[in-house]
C-alpha cells in the first residue's frame, strides 16, 4: 500500500506514519518541514497549503490512501482534494465529534446534525473548520472519503497534555483533588488504536462519517486515576469531591480538570457517543492500563510536551495548585484512596 500522510509529525499523524511503516507500507508525508524529522524510510515532501504555489510538491504522484489531519481553512482542504482527485484510491479525513450541532444528545450518532459550515471558508472556530472541511471533501470525493470523527485521544505523544497533566500531578504526590464520582464512565481512544483504524478502514474503502472512540464505560475516572498512581508509584492520596462543589467553585470541566465531564453537564455527550459503526468496521481498543503506562514512559523519556508552535492555539489544561488546595481545604471529600 502507498500512503500519503498530509501532516505526519504531530500526535495523530505521527502515530499513523509509524503504524503504516510497521505494516511495510510505502509512506510519503507532506508538511511544512518545520516539526521533527521523518522516520527512516519515509519520503518527505515539503509544502504549505496556505502559501502561493505551496502544493507544488504534490503535483505528481499516485497513492492508494490519503490520511489528512488538517484543522485549518476548509477551502485549503478542498484545494488539496481537487489536486489529488484521480490520483488516489481513497481519502481518510481525521475530523472530530466537535462538528455536532448543539445541543448534542448523549449517545449521539453519525446521523445527528452538524454545525453550519462553509466549505469555502478561510477561517472559523474549530467545529466550523472541521465541519467545513468535511463538506469540502465530500464535494470532491463523495463516498470515497471516510470522515473519522475522533473523540478524546490519549496515548504517547499527546501534545495537548490531558493525561500527561494527571500523570504529572499524581507523580507529585500528596492530596490530589479527584473529581467525582469515581465510577464516572470515561470514553477515549488510544492514538495507536485510532491510527490502526484509519488505515484498516481506509484500506477497506469505508466512506461517510464514523464516531471513532472506545466504548462508553469501558473505563471509569477512578480506574484512570488509580492507573496513574500505579505507574508513577507516587504517594498520592485521592480526595474524591462531589461534582456540585467543584462546579460551584468555577472549575471548568475538561479544561481545568482534564478529561472529566460530570453527569448532567452540557458536554457530557463527549464521553458517551454511539460507536456502533466503528466497532462494526473493526475498531479494536487496548486496555486503559496500557495507555496510561505507555504515556508515562513516553513522558519521562521526552521530559516535556511537544511544542505546538505553528499549530492552532489551545488554552493550557490543568487546575492551578492554589485553586486545588483551596478546594481541598474544606473536608468534603467522599472518600480517600
Amino acid at each position: 500500500m502507498r500512503l500519503l500522510m498530509l501532516g505526519g509529525t504531530g500526535f495523530v499523524g505521527g502515530a499513523t506514519v509509524r503504524e503504516a511503516l510497521t505494516r511495510g507500507w510505502s509512506v510519503t508525508v507532506f508538511n511544512r518541514g518545520r516539526h521533527g524529522a521523518a522516520p527512516a524510510g519515509v519520503r518527505r515532501l515539503v509544502g504549505d497549503r496556505l502559501a502561493p504555489d505551496g502544493l507544488a510538491a504534490l503535483a505528481d504522484g499516485e497513492w492508494d490512501l490519503v490520511v489528512d489531519t488538517w484543522d485549518g481553512a476548509p477551502r485549503a482542504a478542498r484545494t488539496v482534494a481537487r489536486l489529488l482527485d484521480g490520483r488516489i484510491g481513497h481519502y481518510v479525513y481525521v475530523s472530530s465529534g466537535s462538528v455536532y450541532a448543539p445541543p448534542v444528545p448523549v449517545g449521539v450518532t453519525e446521523q445527528s446534525p452538524v454545525v453550519d459550515a462553509d466549505p469555502d471558508a478561510t477561517e472559523g472556530d474549530y467545529p466550523q473548520v472541521k465541519a467545513g472541511a468535511e463538506r469540502a471533501l465530500r464535494e470532491v470525493f463523495g463516498e470515497r472519503v471516510l470522515l473519522a470523527r475522533a473523540g478524546l485521544i490519549l496515548g504517547p505523544g499527546e501534545d495537548i497534555g490531558r493525561l500527561p497533566w494527571w500523570l504529572s500531578r499524581i507523580a507529585r504526590g500528596g492530596d490530589v483533588l479527584a473529581p467525582g464520582p469515581a465510577d464516572l464512565p470515561v470514553q477515549y481512544i488510544d492514538v495507536r488504536d485510532l491510527a490502526a483504524f484509519l488505515l484498516d478502514a481506509g484500506s477497506a474503502r469505508r466512506g461517510g462519517p464514523v464516531n471513532v472512540v472506545g466504548r462508553p464505560g469501558s473505563a471509569t475516572f477512578g480506574e484512570l486515576l488509580d492507573a496513574c498512581r500505579t505507574v508513577t508509584g507516587a504517594d498520592a492520596r485521592l480526595r474524591w469531591v462531589e461534582p456540585e462543589r467543584i462546579l460551584a467553585a468555577g472549575v471548568v470541566p475538561w479544561n481545568d480538570l482534564p478529561i472529566w465531564i460530570p453527569p448532567g453537564h452540557k458536554w457530557r455527550w463527549m464521553q458517551e457517543k454511539d460507536v456502533t459503526r466503528a466497532y462494526a468496521d473493526g475498531l479494536r481498543c487496548r486496555p486503559l492500563a496500557d495507555t496510561v503506562a505507555d504515556t508515562w514512559s513516553w513522558l519521562r523519556r521526552v521530559g516535556e510536551l511537544p511544542s505546538r508552535a505553528g499549530r492552532p492555539a489551545r488554552p493550557p489544561v490543568g487546575l492551578d495548585p492554589q485553586r486545588e488546595a483551596a478546594l481541598l481545604a474544606t473536608p468534603t471529600a467522599d472518600r480517600t484512596g
